[in-house]
Parts: C-alpha cells; sequence; structure tokens
C-alpha cells in the first residue's frame, strides 16, 4: 500500500456527517453517464458540509466532469440509493462498511478508487504517554464498525493480546487474553466515549465525536498505523455499480480527491487525522471480497 501523509497546513474542527437526507429528483431514474457523454454524475455523501467537496467539485469542474452532490444524513440508504440508480457513485463509507452491506444485502457495488483513512486514536485526559495505564480501563466504540478496529489500536500500542484462532481485522472485546493484556475495555456508545475521557478514563475516539468534544487530535497518546494490513478494512473509498466498474470517468474523480488542493481541505476537515491512501481498485476489491466472506461466515 502506498499512503501519501496528509501534510497540516492548519488545525480545523471536523465536521459532523450531517447533511440533508437526500430528496428524490427527476434524475433518479436516469441512466448513468457514458463514456463520452456531457452528464451530472451524482455523487452521494454523508458529509457534504465538509470543505474538501466544493474543492473536489471545482477540481473536478475544471476535469470536465460535471457533479451533483446529493447529501445523506444517515449512512444507511446511501448504498441503497447507489444499487437504485438514484446516484451513481458514493464516497462516505470505508471497505468494512460496505463488505457488511454486501453481505446482508447481496447488491453487486464494487469499489472504483480509494480515498483517505484516518486514523484512530486512544486518549487519555492529562497524560501524553502510555505510561501508566497498566490496569486500566479503557473505554472503546461498541458499533460492529468500530469495535474491531478499536481493539487493533491497542494490539498494536501493546496493551491487549488477542486470542490465537480470533479474527484479526475484527476482534471482538470476547477475543481478548485477559491474563495476557495489560489493559481491560469498556464497550460503550461511540458517542459516550468523550465522556469516559473526561472522567479520566483512557478512551479510543473517533474523528467526529473529538471534534464535538473539543478534543485536540494531536493529543493522542497511541494510534492505528495506517500502513498496518490492519487498517485495511477502515479505507474509505468511491463506490459504484458493479456494470460501471470500468467507467474512466468515475476512475478519474478518486484520482482527483487525491490532488494536493483536496488533501489540503481534507486535512483541515480532519483536524489532522487523514491520511491518503493509493491503491490499485484490483486490490481494493480482493479486500472488500475477503472481508464480504468474513461477513458472510459470521453469521
Amino acid at each position: 500500500m502506498r499512503l501519501n501523509r496528509v501534510i497540516a497546513t492548519a488545525a480545523a474542527t471536523i465536521l459532523a456527517a450531517t447533511g440533508l437526507v437526500a430528496c428524490s429528483s427527476d434524475s433518479s431514474d436516469s441512466a448513468a453517464p457514458k463514456d463520452g457523454e456531457n452528464q451530472v454524475i451524482r455523487i452521494g455523501t454523508t458529509d457534504s458540509d465538509q470543505k474538501a467537496w466544493p474543492v473536489f467539485m471545482d477540481k473536478a469542474k475544471e476535469a470536465g466532469i460535471d457533479l451533483e452532490l446529493v447529501p445523506f444524513s444517515e449512512y444507511t440508504p446511501v448504498n441503497p440509493a447507489l444499487a437504485e440508480n438514484q446516484i451513481d457513485v458514493n464516497k462516505f463509507q470505508h471497505i468494512l462498511y460496505l463488505a457488511q452491506y454486501k453481505a446482508s444485502s447481496g447488491k453487486d457495488l464494487r469499489i472504483i478508487g480509494s480515498a483517505e483513512i484516518n486514523t484512530l486514536g486512544l486518549f487519555w485526559k492529562d497524560h501524553d504517554s502510555l505510561d501508566g495505564i497498566e490496569g486500566e480501563k479503557v473505554a472503546i466504540p461498541n458499533d460492529p464498525s468500530n469495535q474491531g478496529r478499536a481493539i487493533n489500536v491497542l494490539v498494536q500500542a501493546g496493551l491487549i493480546t488477542v486470542k490465537d484462532g480470533a479474527d484479526k481485522l475484527n476482534p471482538t472485546p470476547a477475543d481478548i487474553d485477559k491474563e495476557a493484556s495489560k489493559v481491560e475495555v469498556t464497550p460503550v456508545d461511540a458517542s459516550q466515549t468523550p465522556t469516559a475521557y473526561n472522567q479520566g478514563d483512557p478512551a479510543i475516539i473517533n474523528n467526529n465525536w473529538l471534534s464535538r468534544a473539543g478534543i485536540d487530535a494531536s493529543t493522542a497518546v497511541a494510534s492505528d498505523d495506517p500502513n498496518s494490513e490492519l487498517a485495511e478494512p477502515y479505507i474509505n473509498i468511491f463506490a459504484v455499480r458493479a456494470e460501471d466498474i470500468d467507467n474512466p470517468t468515475y476512475e478519474k474523480l478518486a484520482e482527483i480527491w487525491q490532488s494536493p488542493e483536496v488533501t489540503e481541505a481534507l486535512n483541515e476537515d480532519s483536524n489532522g487525522t487523514a491520511v491518503q491512501v493509493q491503491k490499485s481498485k484490483e486490490d481494493l476489491n480482493k479486500i472488500l471480497d475477503r472481508l464480504v466472506e468474513d461477513a458472510k461466515a459470521a453469521k
């Protein structure tokens, strides 16, 4: 995996993914743009208020691509909207989220390009290192998309050991070898991780809750390694319907997202936690297929 570290140019608060619910329109029945046709490409997202989007749309316009940004206020309707041809592309999710959707829905959505990965950090109020953390209880988000990753942050920090035979990419609290671990975990709703932090407990806190709680992302005492195989499921991606996997215009969108201008804006949005990922669509879809099979096997 080749990663380009996002260079911080200014600290800014990441905006929560709270766009408006996408409204139906006459364009929902239109076909996806074909090669060479000057049609508007509908791209769905849950974070339309981020600074990166207008920069991205301007860069696309410079490349001769007209975009319509379709905002959603929740994650759940975005992939169905793509599957049902209400939008042409979406960019709001990581690979694991798409895999879980595919495993449960049977819809054939694919990845056409990579975007960024947001590092996930361990925060401990009034501490700047892991010194003294042994024996502490660490609050971690309990949702399926973040719980396994949070445990792996602790694994990479040398604080948690998982049992032999556990799912390496998506372990659960039941997979933790308590006798061999230095800390315990307390799964809580992601929104409660800043509360645990403010009460003095170490906590794994993702980006949107960091910003809402006014916690500086640079104060993390540990974070996951974006170069690690353990981080691959959390690469954010551009998704399309399977029949559009070779659409060169859609592929160009992923390239534009990697531009220096978008990267700079993305860094401001993410409070410095975003790392751009450049990975082929073939490799991305191999990861996706593996995670889909894992999700099906876990049912």
